[in-house]
């Protein structure tokens, strides 16, 4: 913010996404305009209605600050031709992004972004940035609307809050200072639930951290997790799309191990049917619990957008990213933290022990999975030729182990003969590669690792 995202690119983008809905015939229906808990998120949202008002788009407003998901499902339950949210969701505070979210209330895909993306540049509606917003609600231009309640009963349709309350869960809500912060903690005591919340302040500086709910970020929640002799700790991360999970002993849950675990629920408790997706980065485990179900696994490109896709098309009892995305059947096709805390909370409920017991007796069943990502220092200009090099030349063996198969969906992934696999994504942002190792233990993710550090650097 105040570098290149300002009010005047912001209004750029915004016109780009108006003359995207006026040329698909869209506009009639109106869009949604949503904001996170970051700096300026209000006046950002501000200046999007003015700039959509003035190309005679109808606008409808949240009266605060928003979790992604519930503006997604607010896209649904007003049927509009979209919504504009601004969020950087996990990422440092002094960052902002504009996320354009379609009718179907899930991720852009590919052709919708190039196609917004091909109009930024088309000049901004004459009068845009003098546009009353009082005086377009009076006229019934701008539209002020509060989803919580509908959304809040939707999630009933989804979750056994029943199953919570009797269960009589302690659960610690971290919010991170973002906008799940009236949202996860107040769905669960307006169903009878314990919950204390740490956190819960909104805080554009995250408390001098990142709003990214990953071990390192949920310490405080560890502690007060193990101090208050809770059962569970429950976050969300800026924008409340992405969830992160501490059993009752201050262990982190990886998202890679909570997707494990929530399908396993879904079809043994549920009697779920469909098919799982994941993406090329996501554990195996997931694999593997699908196999012993006779499920199909789908696997997508990194990114929640491609999830998406399979979940508008069919049937699917899970869709989940190791980067703390989730959603599940007859949900919006958006991940959704609140909603996949609620279902981690059911779950510790149903089950009636740790999360960490359940995982390690899945895993004694269909297998160990330990994961790991790092990122390696590369030069930019170097990345694809590495990326071609390895596909055309493969390894035959990493680590003493005979490569299996080779997919190059996204990166360049092997999978080694006995199942554990490394993948080589290259940042679209940074100087770097992305490897996610998968075996069987630390010491064999160790091995991998060294493996691929001297395969790059051959390279």
């Amino acid at each position: 913010m105040c570098d290149t995202f300002t009010f005047e690119n912001v209004r750029l983008v915004v016109q780009a996404i108006a003359a995207y809905l006026l040329s698909n015939s869209k506009s009639e229906r109106g869009i949604v305009v949503g904001h996170d808990a970051r700096f300026l998120g209000e006046r950002f949202a501000e200046e999007a209605a003015k700039v959509l008002i003035a190309n005679g788009i109808k606008v409808y407003m949240l009266p605060d600050d928003a979790p992604t998901p519930v503006i997604a499902y607010a896209v649904t339950l007003h049927r509009t031709a979209g919504a504009v949210v601004f969020t950087a969701s996990h990422n440092p505070p002094e960052y902002n992004g504009i996320k354009y979210i379609p009718e179907y209330g899930g991720p852009a895909g590919t052709d919708i972004t190039k196609a917004i993306e091909s109009k930024v540049g088309v000049p901004v509606a004459e009068g845009a940035e003098s546009v009353d917003l009082s005086a377009a609600q009076s006229e019934g231009r701008l539209e002020i609307i509060d989803p919580r309640e509908e959304y809040f009963h939707h999630l009933s349709s989804l979750v056994d809050f029943k199953a919570i309350a009797e269960s009589g869960l302690k659960i610690v809500c971290d919010p991170m200072h973002g906008s799940g912060r009236h949202y996860l903690a107040e769905v669960l005591r307006a169903n009878g639930c314990q919950v204390e919340v740490i956190r819960g302040n909104r805080d554009p500086l995250f408390g001098g951290g990142m709003p990214e709910p990953t071990a390192s970020q949920l310490v405080p929640l560890a502690d007060r997790v193990k101090e208050s002799g809770s059962h569970l700790g429950l976050a969300t991360d800026g924008d409340a799309d992405r969830f992160g999970v501490i059993d009752s002993t201050g262990q982190y849950i990886t998202p890679n191990q909570v997707v494990s675990l929530l399908l396993v629920h879904l079809v043994e408790q549920r009697r779920y049917k469909g098919e799982v997706v994941r993406t090329v980065a996501t554990t195996h485990l997931v694999d593997r619990l699908a196999a012993r179900y006779g499920l199909n696994v789908l696997e997508t490109p990194v990114g929640f957008k491609y999830i998406c896709e399979h979940m508008r098309q069919k049937p699917v009892i899970i869709g989940g990213e190791e980067s703390g995305g989730l959603s599940i059947g007859g949900h919006i096709p958006e991940k959704d933290g609140v909603l996949a805390n609620l279902l981690v909370a059911e779950m510790r409920a149903v089950w009636g022990e740790n999360l960490s017991s359940i995982l390690n007796r899945i895993m004694a069943d269909v297998g160990p999975a330990v994961s790991r990502r790092i990122d390696l220092s590369y030069p930019d200009e170097k990345k694809t030729s590495l990326l071609k090099n390895l596909t055309a030349a493969p390894p035959e063996t990493v680590a003493g182990r005979k490569v299996a198969r080779i997919t190059d969906i996204d990166g360049v992934k092997f999978v080694l003969e006995d199942d554990s696999w490394f993948l080589i994504r290259p940042s679209g942002t940074e100087p770097l590669l992305r490897v996610y190792v998968e075996a069987e233990s630390e010491e064999k993710v160790q091995e991998i690792q060294d493996a691929v550090a001297e395969i790059v650097h051959q390279h």
